[in-house]
């Protein structure tokens, strides 16, 4: 019988502290939170393997390091609201509602959005959400939010979505030009968004997040 606990732990030994993410909350999120319970079945196996795992739909579970960097980056509090956009089958939502004081994962494939939302309440995150629809409109209804984060790559943000950001409020977005990738944090203020690179990440552009190509005759 796999032994899970043991993968977590050596996903965090091996994946997450080399990358220079200590705090503790963020590490017992990881411990806690039974990656294996967020993948399809058949790859179950394979949950804690140092690489994205694509789910379908467009869709992939960000490898450790990169998710365990972005909520080091944002350091998320106790009090606070997070939109988690493209959350799959709810393995992020469920990594911050240990931080959190709330999280609404937002998910448009309809079968990915019942499994999150079912796995959340089978491990007692009684304090995240799941909200089915479009990626791009995220869930203004229960904004606006102290944080956004953004599982998988992008080429643009959309306006509405950085609408729903909180004055004072930082988002996370993995912006992809071609194979090359680069995790930025946003800090709002004043209504504008000011972008701080933190560190290189890839994964695939989550589709209506591509860039509107224009063509030449």
């Amino acid at each position: 019988m796999t032994d899970f606990a043991e993968r977590r732990r050596m996903m965090v030994d091996t994946q997450v502290r080399p990358s220079d993410v200590t705090k503790y909350p963020i590490i017992e999120a990881l411990l806690s939170v039974p990656r294996e319970e967020f993948v399809p079945v058949a790859q179950k196996e394979g949950a804690y393997a140092d690489r994205n795992m694509e789910l379908g739909g467009g869709r992939s579970l960000l490898e450790a390091r990169t998710l365990a960097k972005v909520l080091d980056a944002l350091d998320i509090q106790p009090n606070e609201l997070v939109l988690d956009v493209a959350c799959g089958q709810g393995y992020s939502t469920a990594v911050a509602a240990q931080m959190a004081e709330m999280v609404i994962g937002v998910e448009e494939d309809e079968t990915m959005a019942a499994e999150a939302q079912e796995q959340l309440s089978t491990i007692g995150a009684d304090n995240a959400i799941v909200h089915m629809g479009p990626l791009t409109e995220g869930a203004a209804e229960h904004g606006p939010y102290d944080v956004i984060m953004v599982q998988g790559g992008v080429e643009t943000v959309p306006e509405g979505l950085l609408n729903q950001l909180k004055d004072g409020g930082r988002i996370a977005v993995l912006f992809m030009t071609g194979s090359l990738g680069e995790v930025k944090i946003g800090y709002k203020n004043a209504g504008r968004i000011s972008w701080r690179f933190e560190f290189n990440a890839g994964a695939a552009v989550l589709p209506g997040f591509e860039q509107p190509r224009s063509f030449a005759l």
